[in-house]
């Protein structure tokens, strides 16, 4: 595609529309703007137009300004809740410190479009400039009430960098790394805490290029309240009905709400046995001299389920070695005794939680910082003061299916 038969022929220049769906009204909620140039070969996407560094800044402002100016004339039809989103580099907004970007904006308002509907998604991808001149400028925007997103997260980790200084209204994740059911347990975990860490700052999800249900069930679980990409709705010249999918993701999130609810049935279950089964053991061993004795005298009834024991005490000091089991034999480490976990996520919650409890509490999914493995750890208070962790093996928990995911 060259760039000069695009700037000749402007006119073929159009707007596609992606439409984004929400969790809470399993509609859409708005449209993202795609640039399109129907030429002589059919419909293209103007991706790599604008990827192009090759091509002049301005040619791109220009073909840019022609897509946003005919898609808000389209948006003009819209109800007054749509939202449109529209994709903006960093480094060629702030040509002219974005004030071309407004008066466009600011021109659809006087039509009727209201700017808060407005959600910008910003790249910062090839942007060379001060960042506190780029903030500024979206500060500025925000006066006028339009939404910042900050896109391609799960894509490039430098991202996490800004959000902090942006504070931006929506995240949003790219699931393009996540098209099987193979993909690492890590990246995964990087998912999981961008979805704490909107959560804390008070920004909305928006999971992108979802092309499976094993995609969109991903993001649902992870706090996603907006989803797009070709599973739910390949982009098109026009608006898709805004209830075109309502039935389907209604069903969907059903079948997500069913395996969810059985999974956390199990866990809750598991937990329940494994408190039975500490009590009694706990009774059958209760003449025991030493920490080490006990784990020693559990590892006969736990063999199959552990993989590492030990005793700590309600600040998190180890009051034991560890047992670990390597193989089939049991082994002692002494140099774990007195090292301290209080540091670790949750313990003293956990602690506090077991005490006024009394009873025992199984972790989620986590990666072991030493064998690499996903685990859970089972956790039981011995007394008001001192408490078992039980590490459950990988193998263990694959028996039981549910508990790892």
């Amino acid at each position: 595609m060259d760039a000069l038969d695009i700037l000749t022929d402007l006119e073929n220049v159009i707007p596609y529309f992606q439409a984004i769906f929400s969790a809470d009204e399993h509609r859409v909620i708005g449209y993202e703007i795609l640039g399109r140039y129907n030429g002589a070969d059919g419909v293209e996407s103007l991706g790599d137009f604008f990827l192009d560094e090759g091509i002049p800044d301005e040619y791109k402002v220009e073909v840019d300004q022609v897509i946003l100016t005919k898609a808000l004339d389209k948006a003009l039809s819209l109800e007054e809740d749509v939202l449109l989103f529209i994709n903006r580099d960093a480094e060629i907004l702030m040509k002219d410190d974005g004030e071309s970007f407004l008066e466009t904006l600011l021109e659809y308002e006087g039509k009727g479009f209201k700017l808060d509907r407005i959600v910008l998604e910003i790249s910062e991808r090839n942007y060379h400039g001060q960042f506190y001149h780029l903030d500024h400028l979206l500060l500025y925007y925000r006066t006028y009430g339009i939404k910042i997103a900050i896109d391609k997260m799960g894509s490039d980790s430098s991202y996490l960098d800004r959000i902090g200084d942006l504070a931006p209204d929506i995240l949003k994740i790219d699931l393009l790394a996540l098209r099987s059911t193979s993909t690492s347990h890590a990246y995964q975990n990087v998912l999981y805490s961008l979805s704490m860490l909107a959560r804390k700052i008070g920004a909305t999800l928006l999971f992108e290029n979802i092309e499976m249900v094993y995609q969109l069930q991903f993001a649902w679980k992870n706090g996603g309240r907006f989803y797009q990409g070709y599973y739910l709705h390949y982009p098109e010249a026009n608006f898709v009905d805004r209830n075109s999918r309502k039935e389907t993701l209604r069903d969907l999130f059903h079948e997500f709400i069913f395996s969810e609810k059985k999974k956390l049935s199990t866990i809750f279950d598991l937990t329940e046995e494994f408190q039975v089964q500490l009590q009694s053991l706990l009774v059958k061993y209760k003449k025991y001299s030493s920490y080490e004795e006990l784990l020693k005298l559990l590892t006969a009834d736990l063999t199959d389920v552990a993989f590492r024991m030990y005793v700590c005490d309600e600040d998190g000091f180890q009051k034991s070695a560890n047992i670990i089991k390597y193989d089939s034999d049991w082994i002692v480490q002494p140099e774990y005794a007195h090292k301290n976990w209080s540091w670790r996520p949750y313990f003293l919650e956990n602690i506090i939680k077991m005490r006024n409890e009394k009873r025992g509490i199984l972790s989620d999914l986590y990666s072991d910082i030493e064998t690499g493995e996903t685990v859970r750890t089972y956790s039981y208070p011995l007394n008001a003061k001192e408490y078992l962790f039980i590490d459950l093996s990988y193998n263990f928990l694959d028996r039981k299916k549910l508990l790892l995911s």
